[in-house]
């Protein structure tokens, strides 16, 4: 039965990407705009069911297609970063890495960023896409420090650590990272007095 759940899970996944890639393909020809979803499940050799079984978000989200891995990944940074770290410091270091490893596995990562920048329904996306993962990213922070989830300095801080890649640009200008998160990481420290993670007792 495990074997047969992982054939299922890899076929997802292959027709998961025949699906991205072929969008990616389609929109960097043509333009966003002038691509329906019919095209882009043709040239997949799917059905427009099987495709939004895959993207219920619809069109935009075919560009995208990491969506549940960030949310992890940001709620990993604040409760697995070393001792000494601050959550800012972690936040900003996942934020750095993560797109040191999208830039590596994608062979087309300039193209791409090149139609997201340029496509403002793509932008706006990319940014309500990092905004969903506020609320985790707040709940984690809050249990990491000890207060109530409701917190508002510790949804603050996701807010406006997530709020960063979109004031950074589509493609994430490490400089423009680094000096928002500076300014994070003096705030955070003056309110709440967490300079890094405690050792443990």
């Amino acid at each position: 039965m495990t074997e047969t759940m992982g054939r299922r899970e890899r076929k997802k996944a292959a027709t998961r990407k025949a699906l991205a890639d072929a969008a990616l393909d389609l929109f960097l020809e043509r333009g966003y705009d002038a691509v329906g979803v019919r095209e882009v499940a043709e040239a997949a050799d799917v059905s427009v069911t099987t495709l939004f079984k895959h993207f219920p978000d619809g069109k935009e989200a075919l560009v995208f297609d990491m969506d549940a891995e960030r949310e992890a990944d940001l709620v990993a940074a604040v409760r697995d970063r070393p001792e000494g770290e601050s959550i800012p410091r972690a936040l900003r270091r996942r934020l750095h890495s993560a797109e040191a490893e999208r830039r590596r596995a994608h062979p087309r990562f300039d193209d791409f960023h090149a139609l997201t920048d340029s496509t403002p329904a793509l932008r706006d996306y990319a940014r309500r896409m990092w905004l969903r993962h506020e609320a985790a990213l707040a709940a984690a922070i809050a249990e990491d420090v000890g207060v109530p989830a409701d917190d508002p300095v510790c949804a603050a801080l996701a807010h406006f650590a997530l709020e960063t890649v979109a004031l950074s640009g589509v493609r994430g200008d490490p400089e423009s990272i680094d000096r928002v998160f500076a300014l994070l990481e003096n705030g955070w420290t003056a309110t709440m007095g967490d300079p890094g993670k405690p050792s443990p007792p």
